[in-house]
């Protein structure tokens, strides 16, 4: 889902109005990038069958006690409920919305119609989750004979008409802009960045805009002065450098003067693989925590095995009960597949940053660095390692064929389907972020 900051008043002509002739919208020429962006996605698919929904504020949420939002349509959003959010502090904003249940299934089945929609207009198609993607245009103009915002506004005609849902379309010549005016855009809307006016559109806006500033690296800015995206464009490259550092440094600067060189790039490799579970119940108990770790980590594993994949570095995420989050990453030695290996690596990161009486609300294990395990990365060779992944192979056949709770390490034995520690709204796949 795109970030939506709202489109300076400054830069309203680069909006698409619905009314306007095509020979009347901003030039977009040299624009070959789309971001397409679906509108309140989960809510939006839900109400195509409850009409009478659409004007109230609804929120789809698990029915867990600790359950976030997923989706809120923009009713909801007007009392400030947002995605990720829990649903607790969700209904103390809007107490009469009316909440949904996820339907299970269907909002894949809808994004790939959608995605069926974007390759009728060019193989370049880089999904970045179920309800957005990049595409790249540039080679399809001459066969089509159209132009880039045509394309936009065929594909949100289709989706309106054939899917019953509505998306917003940022046009420009590189990802980082078409994403942000895409963002711009919301709702229902569509927005050009011609080539010449890429600057003007990215300065005036925050520096929390730019793609890889989070709450961190946004205190660093602020207080090094810098709080808009012409500030860091402005900032010598040796002095940002000093601000948050060489590699950051450098993306944020190439990103504030407009360089993306980035291509869409369709079917692109899995980048990491992980899972998530929160906790019913704020938890400090090392053995609770050290058992869900080990479960993540059977998860991940299960998964890299099935896709073929091996990953290099191992990534912790912890929620502590104030809802502050961190994340921990440590490279092991070579690539693997082996939850033993992930497990380790992940359990001495946690010890590391998690002191005495803390209460942990959410726990997570990623890996990323991913590869294909035979694509020629040498594997570990000393003597355990074998070992764990012949037991580790052996229990998938078993699960394969018996069930996934056919198998599972003693020391998760104990763990009950009913314990109470554990959420009612387990995030349950292990996700692939791309």
């Amino acid at each position: 889902m795109g970030r939506n900051t709202g489109l300076p008043d400054a830069l309203g002509h680069l909006r698409i109005a619905t009314d306007t002739a095509p020979s009347a919208w901003p030039d977009d020429t040299g624009c070959g990038v789309l971001h397409i962006d679906m509108d309140a996605f989960f809510a939006a698919v839900e109400l195509r069958t409850r009409q009478e929904l659409v004007d109230k504020p609804v929120i789809v949420a698990g029915s867990g006690g600790r359950s976030v939002v997923l989706s809120a349509n923009y009713p909801a959003r007007e009392f400030g409920v947002r995605s990720a959010m829990p649903v607790a502090a969700a209904r103390r904003l809007c107490p009469h919305a009316v909440y949904l249940t996820p339907t299970r299934g269907i909002y894949s089945e809808v994004s790939t119609a959608v995605m069926a929609v974007f390759a009728e207009f060019t193989p370049l198609v880089e999904p970045l989750s179920l309800d957005e993607a990049f595409l790249d245009v540039s080679g399809a103009l001459r066969r089509l004979r159209t132009t880039p915002a045509r394309i936009g506004a065929e594909i949100r005609a289709r989706i309106a008409a054939e899917h019953g849902i509505t998306c917003s379309v940022g046009i420009a010549p590189v990802k980082f802009a078409a994403k942000l005016a895409s963002g711009m855009a919301k709702p229902d809307g569509m927005v050009v960045v011609p080539p010449g006016q890429v600057r003007e559109f990215l300065h005036p806006l925050p520096v929390s805009a730019l793609s890889g500033v989070g709450q961190r690296t946004n205190a660093a800015l602020e207080r090094a002065g810098l709080r808009t995206i012409a500030d860091v464009a402005a900032t010598p490259l040796a002095r940002l450098r000093r601000v948050v550092g060489a590699a950051a440094g450098e993306h944020l600067h190439a990103l504030a003067n407009g360089d993306d060189p980035r291509p869409v790039e369709p079917d692109s490799p899995d980048k990491s693989l992980g899972a998530e579970q929160t906790f019913d119940v704020d938890q400090g108990d090392p053995d609770v925590l050290g058992r869900e770790l080990h479960g993540l980590a059977q998860r991940v594993a299960a998964t890299l095995r099935a896709k073929g994949l091996a990953g290099k570095t191992v990534v912790v995420k912890i929620r502590f009960a104030d809802f502050t989050t961190i994340t921990r990453s440590r490279s092991l030695p070579a690539i693997t597949d082996v939850a033993h290996e992930i497990y380790a690596c992940a359990q001495a990161l946690l010890e590391a940053n998690v002191g005495e009486g803390s209460l942990i609300r959410l726990l997570g294990v990623r890996v990323e660095g991913l590869t294909d395990r035979d694509g020629g990365q040498q594997l570990r060779l000393d003597a355990d390692e074998p070992r764990w992944r012949d037991a580790e192979l052996a229990a998938d056949t078993a699960r394969d064929r018996f069930g996934t709770s056919a198998v599972r390490p003693a020391s998760l034995l104990r763990w009950s389907s009913t314990d109470r520690t554990r959420s009612g709204a387990d995030h349950g796949e292990t996700d692939t972020s791309r």
